[in-house]
């Protein structure tokens, strides 16, 4: 049968929309079945702990099961290119941080570009850095650690886990260049924490959630918060800033998805993470891990996400620093 060409043009036209359509309505009606969400990072590890709380409500909100994927290694990249190498279809997610930007710059070999690869979803925190020292250092303010530091140049030992691709490690290296000070880095493998209280190192930059309870027992000193802000978790610690203008130095935590990823499903998840986030529940866990919850809309997220890239190379570039 010859169809008259303004009814072929119509069904075509309709057919043509059909694709659009369902993709729609696919989205709408998303998650289907259990979403993944990468972690580069072990077990037990900040990242983890992270992704395990918020994806344990995120199920709950979802109505599907929320799966935490471990892919350890490379400092996060590898989970980072599962993630890249994804269908884009919102069942493949990473739980991105403060590694990924500093990655960015540090490894220059990568089979991706984060910026360019990964669509940014929702944050969920930042997570800042504490000065600790042990309890025989003299110096018991960051004013005192500077002038001992310049009065000692490179006679403190400061601990780091890794070399580089680390938010501990930038920011002391930021603390020198912003100080003027010189040290010596110790790295360790694993936690430095025995060698930090029997006095084998002086000085270190952990993350709080690895610290608090050294912190809080006595068993080291704290100095001072790297944060912009005061954390509720340490609300008696001063912040670098207060001695060292313009100093900032944190992680943070969010979740990212696959390049083309839905706009509609982009936007249910960050709704639904802004929602966890808020919840006060999350929040107190969130705080009592000395992370600051944060959100934004994933517009925000990313240019919040470029600009950490931006500031990590320029200290990453700056310092010489290579990955190991």
């Amino acid at each position: 049968m010859k169809l008259p060409r303004r009814n072929f043009l119509h069904l075509a036209a309709g057919a043509a929309a059909l694709p659009a359509v369902s993709r729609f309505a696919w989205a709408q009606a998303y998650p289907l079945r259990p979403v993944r969400i990468f972690v580069g990072f072990p077990a037990s590890a900040t990242p983890d702990i992270v992704a395990r709380l918020v994806g344990q409500l995120l199920s709950e909100r979802l109505g599907q099961p929320v799966v935490i994927e471990n892919r350890p290694g490379a400092a996060g990249n590898i989970a980072t290119e599962a993630v890249v190498r994804a269908t884009p279809d919102g069942y493949t997610l990473l739980l991105a941080n403060g590694a990924n930007a500093i990655s960015a710059t540090l490894y220059e070999k990568l089979s991706f570009d984060f910026i360019r690869d990964i669509a940014p979803v929702a944050s969920i925190g930042s997570a800042a850095l504490v000065l600790v020292t042990n309890l025989s250092f003299p110096a018991k303010t960051v004013p005192e650690f500077i002038a001992y530091a310049k009065a000692n140049p490179s006679k403190i030992n400061m601990a780091s886990v890794g070399v580089g691709a680390s938010t501990p490690f930038l920011a002391g290296e930021l603390f020198k260049a912003m100080t003027g000070v010189e040290w010596v880095w110790v790295q360790y493998r694993s936690s430095y924490m025995p060698d930090l209280i029997s006095g084998q190192v002086q000085a270190a930059f952990p993350v709080i959630p690895a610290s608090l309870e050294y912190i809080r027992t006595g068993k080291v000193r704290a100095l001072a918060v790297t944060s912009a802000t005061h954390l509720e978790v340490l609300p008696g610690l001063p912040t670098v800033d207060e001695f060292v203008p313009g100093y900032e130095a944190s992680s943070w935590f969010g979740v990212g998805a696959p390049k083309g990823t839905s706009t509609k499903i982009i936007e249910k998840l960050n709704r639904e993470i802004d929602a966890i986030v808020a919840d006060p529940n999350m929040r107190a866990r969130l705080v009592g891990l000395g992370l600051q919850p944060m959100s934004l809309r994933s517009a925000e997220f990313g240019k919040f996400i470029a600009d950490q890239i931006d500031k990590w190379a320029k200290v990453i570039k700056s310092a010489g620093i290579k990955p190991e």
